[in-house]
């Protein structure tokens, strides 16, 4: 099966397929995880249930990277606290570990929500509603949506 820098390495390369051809970062990235990690806890809902985070949430640019979302939505199925643990405390290991992935993803891009992305990635931000915006936006941006959905996916198999 091959070591965890291996497996991190096939689902880094999955997810950034998947993201050149299909979009949605945070899909892309639960996709790659629950294909490639053995044992892994991404279900077809969860995959299905971060369709709407993408484009910062509803495509509006205001919230977190979709490939981020779909990185820290990654580690809560396999770190998260249950529906059954609410009483157990707050699972901080989980926290922590979201949080190195949000610091490692700031250190790297210079943002985390999508509309800091937009500007460093082509100089402005863009309205993700109007057909003419997305498509400049798409032309603009190359591959580097892309390679955050690469990046979450290695850091986040790393830390499963």
């Amino acid at each position: 099966m091959g070591d965890k820098g291996e497996i991190a390495e096939r689902a880094a390369a999955v997810a950034r397929g998947y993201e050149l051809d299909y979009g949605c970062c945070p899909q892309c990235v639960l996709a790659a995880v629950q294909e490639t990690v053995p044992g892994s806890r991404v279900t077809e809902e969860t995959i299905k249930a971060s369709h709407g985070l993408s484009g910062g949430g509803g495509l509006t640019g205001a919230g977190l990277c979709g490939s981020l979302v779909g990185g820290i939505l990654a580690l809560g199925t396999r770190r998260g606290r249950d529906r059954d643990k609410f009483e157990k405390g707050r699972f901080i290991g989980n926290f922590k570990r979201c949080n190195e992935l949000i610091e490692s993803f700031q250190e790297q891009f210079g943002g985390t929500t999508c509309r800091e992305l937009q500007e460093r990635f082509t100089g402005r931000t863009f309205d993700m509603w109007e057909e003419a915006e997305f498509a400049e936006f798409a032309r603009l941006r190359g591959e580097r949506c892309a390679e955050t959905a690469e990046f979450v996916t290695r850091l986040v198999v790393n830390k499963l």
